[in-house]
């Protein structure tokens, strides 16, 4: 095992040798020649007696401390880690397949942390230290990552990095991790495709990003779809699509453009819907604007521990827009905007599942100045005895839904008003006539081991139904 000094000691003299920032355009092998010719010459001339093992080993961290991400490279190149957590030099922890845990791993000190941070955000602009102990930022292959200082944190550094996912999933993946099952998938379909404004819910790491990135591929592939995120993660399919990301200030304290800045330009593009991959304040009263002024078929994603929490959520931020709108004012932006909800939860084993999709409703029928918001399930989630606990759940499905049994006479009441285009097909969502529909598929209920089951309520959207 080298010693970290000898490590810190030969680095910092190589540093001073060597510019590393021009290296990087370099290939590989001609790069690895100037270092190990430099890493020599300091060797000899310093006199450090080290074994043909020891100077591979502290060439390798070298270069992964120059052009990799240090200790945590191994981490970096791993696809199942998810987020990658660093609390002190010598507790990183990893979610990985949804569940936190320890691993062992250190850095050599908390220095060695700071130095690993400031490579990463020195050519961005940005920087950590007393005056500005925070900063938010994208690495090159996409992932983001937080780091916080003292004096706002009680240990001296933590940086938080949430990996780009490199190998997007698609709807055939959440059915086999029975995120949700295919008489759902076909549903979302239909409702994408029928432009109804979408709005992903959910506790944090539910997988709301995910889905709202799987689901809007369903969109048409001849419209013009503007997306509009803090951090690039939302890829589509479709030719005609942009692609805008807000940006921090300075060091200065200049050049920020907000989410809501983007989303105002982006009503300038000539859209035919809107993407946002989050909002979390006054953008919210933008982007419901845009889905209510002939952008249908806009999708965003909530932080919300269930659906009665995203309507009072959304409520607050639009009071927060400064327009001096009442309660009863927002709601009737909201009960105007939003089509469907599509709520994630996340069981105690970290599967991720679609608890609830909701059709969102005005009490009356003219909106008035006292109207009140009705959620109407479509679909629910039932856990399993061993899943009761879902993250954020408070007992909701105990004490707000009562099983309203399928009957043949409802279905068949709304079959043939029910502009429902898809059918499951051999694991495949293909097109077919409504007549196609089997009332037994939907009032089928998949029932997943050890985990919970999927029920249709028998309720059918409004927006889905003919005229």
């Amino acid at each position: 095992m080298v010693k970290t000094d000898i490590f810190e000691n030969i680095y910092k003299k190589l540093a001073s040798k060597i510019d590393f920032y021009n290296l990087e355009s370099m290939e590989e092998k001609a790069r690895f020649k100037i270092i190990e010719k430099a890493f020599l010459e300091i060797v000899n001339d310093e006199k450090i007696l080290l074994s043909e093992k020891d100077m591979k080993i502290i060439l390798s961290q070298i270069i992964e401390e120059s052009f990799g991400y240090g200790p945590i490279s191994s981490l970096m190149q791993d696809e199942e880690i998810t987020e990658i957590m660093i609390n002190n030099y010598d507790e990183v922890f990893i979610e990985k397949s949804g569940i936190i845990q320890k691993i062992n791993l250190n850095f050599n000190s908390n220095n060695h942390i700071k130095n690993f941070v400031d490579k990463i955000l020195s050519p961005l602009g940005l920087r950590v230290d007393e005056s500005c102990p925070m900063a938010d930022a994208r690495l090159k292959d996409g992932s983001r990552i937080n780091v916080v200082i003292k004096p706002i944190s009680l240990n001296d550094i933590v940086v938080s990095i949430r990996k780009f996912k490199r190998k997007l999933k698609n709807i055939d993946d959440l059915i086999k991790e029975d995120t949700l099952n295919l008489e759902i998938a076909n549903f979302i379909k239909s409702c994408v495709e029928n432009k109804a404004n979408i709005i992903v819910s959910g506790a944090t790491s539910t997988g709301k990003t995910t889905i709202l990135n799987i689901i809007s591929n369903f969109i048409p592939k001849n419209e013009r779809i503007i997306t509009i995120e803090d951090t690039f993660e939302i890829s589509l399919t479709n030719e005609n699509v942009i692609n805008l990301e807000s940006r921090v200030s300075n060091i200065e304290g200049k050049g920020e453009i907000t989410i809501r800045d983007l989303v105002r330009n982006s009503l300038r593009m000539r859209p035919d819907r809107i993407i946002v991959g989050e909002i979390r304040g006054i953008e919210a009263i933008d982007v419901l604007q845009a889905m209510n002024t002939g952008h249908n078929g806009s999708m965003t994603t909530v932080h919300a521990n269930s659906p009665f929490d995203l309507i009072s959520r959304l409520e607050t931020m639009l009071i927060m827009s400064g327009l001096n709108l009442n309660p009863s004012a927002a709601r009737r932006i909201i009960a105007s905007s939003i089509n469907l909800i599509i709520h994630l939860e996340r069981l105690e084993n970290g599967k991720r599942v679609v608890s609830k999709i909701s059709e969102v409703l005005s009490s009356e029928k003219v909106i008035g100045e006292n109207s009140e918001i009705i959620l109407k399930d479509i679909f629910i989630f039932i856990p399993s005895k061993e899943n009761k606990n879902l993250s954020g759940s408070k007992n909701y499905y105990k004490n707000n839904y009562k099983d309203n049994k399928d009957n043949d006479e409802d279905i068949d009441k709304h079959k043939n008003n029910f502009n429902y285009k898809s059918k499951v097909k051999k694991n495949i969502i293909c097109n077919e006539s409504i007549k196609d529909f089997d009332k037994k598929e939907v009032k089928q209920t998949l029932k997943v081991k050890k985990i919970g089951e999927f029920k249709f309520t028998g309720y059918i959207p409004s927006f889905l139904k003919k005229d």
